[in-house]
């Protein structure tokens, strides 16, 4: 079935195609993209079905510039995404009862503003082969010598990185057991790049508000940084160590999920049973690459998409409970070679609180093992687009490995 999309924006300055109809999309997110686009610095943008509004940039928006890029189009949680792997197991193995498994995990990985108490030991743990395991777990020493090439200003939060580094955060981050349509287990997770992110992205969000090419934008939070500037030289390098910290982040705790799971079966079974796990899938959602399109290399920001370039796995997560989509990309150029990197919010946390108790939140997590209490109310699935319907409107971008649905899901 031939998607659709893309259409384009009206009002839009430079060409923005989107894979949602303009009906359907948030009034204050459209202006936004309009404003993105009217950027002289922006080639295009393409915008992904779960597009929602977003600070300075829109979340769900793909942007190509030249010799140019905006701390906001990559966001403050930056290198945020996801990791999956395959196991072995299948419904049949799982118990009735999960909340104990649940309660394993947890331990394990620290959630909400909670850290490691000391930095984890990496030899301790047995990596996931592949894209989720040993090579994000290898080249621990020269990873922390470059952060002594981040600013000064963060130099201070090193010990906390450090700590941080393999735990989950709050929000929309979550561990998750799942089932495939064969029935079996996936381990899947959603995360970033923690406090450091957020402060290495908002302190060049203060820098390039003060640039002098930026004081007549019609947004501020759009400031962007211009190619061979000290200024952009030093958001790349701290950027692209931000986004290998986000990386290796999911890496851990993927292997922290793994040997929880191996524990807990260990100690049902007796030890008499050895767990296998496939290559994980490890992939960026608020990241910035340089690429070619059509014959130039630009900055292409992804704010809330992933690469689906020909042959590409990636992990399309819905809201919480809801379950995910693994798709291979289809390497569609329209759309810079992306799609969508979720179901998207289709309302604000505060209007998720207000419209929503927690007996609707209890009905809408039925079946899942997981948290039903106020400080999870504004991660309802009720708050999110249907992810079914996200995934129909970018079947030009992706075809399906695999639907995912949610058994068990921690929250922070």
């Amino acid at each position: 079935m031939s998607s659709a999309f893309p259409v384009a924006l009206s009002g839009a300055r430079a060409q923005t195609l989107m894979w949602a109809h303009e009906h359907d999309v948030d009034h204050a997110a459209l202006n936004q993209l309009r404003n993105i686009s009217a950027l002289p610095w922006v080639e295009g943008v393409r915008v992904m079905p779960d597009v929602h509004l977003g600070k300075g940039a829109t979340v769900g928006s793909v942007i190509a510039m030249r010799d140019a890029v905006s701390p906001n189009a990559v966001g403050v949680d930056i290198g945020c995404g996801m990791i999956g792997v395959r196991t072995s197991l299948t419904a049949a193995d799982l118990p009735d009862d999960l909340s104990r498994l649940r309660k394993r995990i947890e331990a394990a990985i620290p959630v909400g503003f909670h850290s490691h108490d000391e930095q984890v030991d990496l030899r301790r743990l047995r990596p996931v082969k592949g894209s989720g395991g040993q090579e994000r777990l290898r080249g621990e020493q020269a990873f922390w010598e470059r952060f002594e090439t981040l600013n000064p200003k963060v130099r201070q939060l090193e010990t906390r990185a450090r700590k941080q580094l393999g735990s989950l955060g709050g929000g929309n981050h979550f561990v998750e057991v799942c089932l495939d349509q064969d029935d079996q287990v996936w381990l899947q997770l959603h995360s970033g790049s923690r406090n450091i992110g957020k402060e290495l992205a908002e302190h060049h969000v203060r820098i390039a508000k003060d640039l002098e090419h930026n004081k007549g934008l019609v947004d501020r939070e759009l400031a962007v940084f211009l190619g061979g500037t000290p200024e952009m030289d030093a958001y790349l390098n701290e950027l692209w160590w931000a986004q290998e910290y986000a990386a290796r982040s999911r890496a851990v705790m993927m292997a922290l999920a793994v040997q929880a799971v191996r524990d807990e079966f260990a100690a049902m079974s007796d030890g008499g049973r050895e767990l296998t796990f496939d290559e994980g899938v490890n992939v960026h959602h608020n990241y910035v690459a340089r690429e070619q399109v059509d014959g130039a290399e630009l900055i292409v920001t992804r704010k809330g998409a992933i690469r689906a370039g020909q042959g590409d796995l990636g992990l399309i997560p819905g809201s919480m409970g809801t379950g995910s989509y693994v798709v291979r990309g289809l390497g569609n150029p329209k759309s810079y070679w992306s799609a969508s990197h979720g179901a998207g919010r289709r309302m604000s946390r505060t209007r998720a609180k207000k419209e929503f108790t927690l007996d609707d939140l209890a009905a809408q997590t039925a079946g899942v093992e997981c948290r039903k209490d106020h400080g999870v109310l504004d991660e309802i699935p009720g708050a999110y687009k249907d992810l079914d319907a996200v995934i129909a409107a970018q079947s030009d971008l992706v075809e399906v490995v695999a639907r995912l649905r949610t058994v068990l899901c921690v929250k922070g």
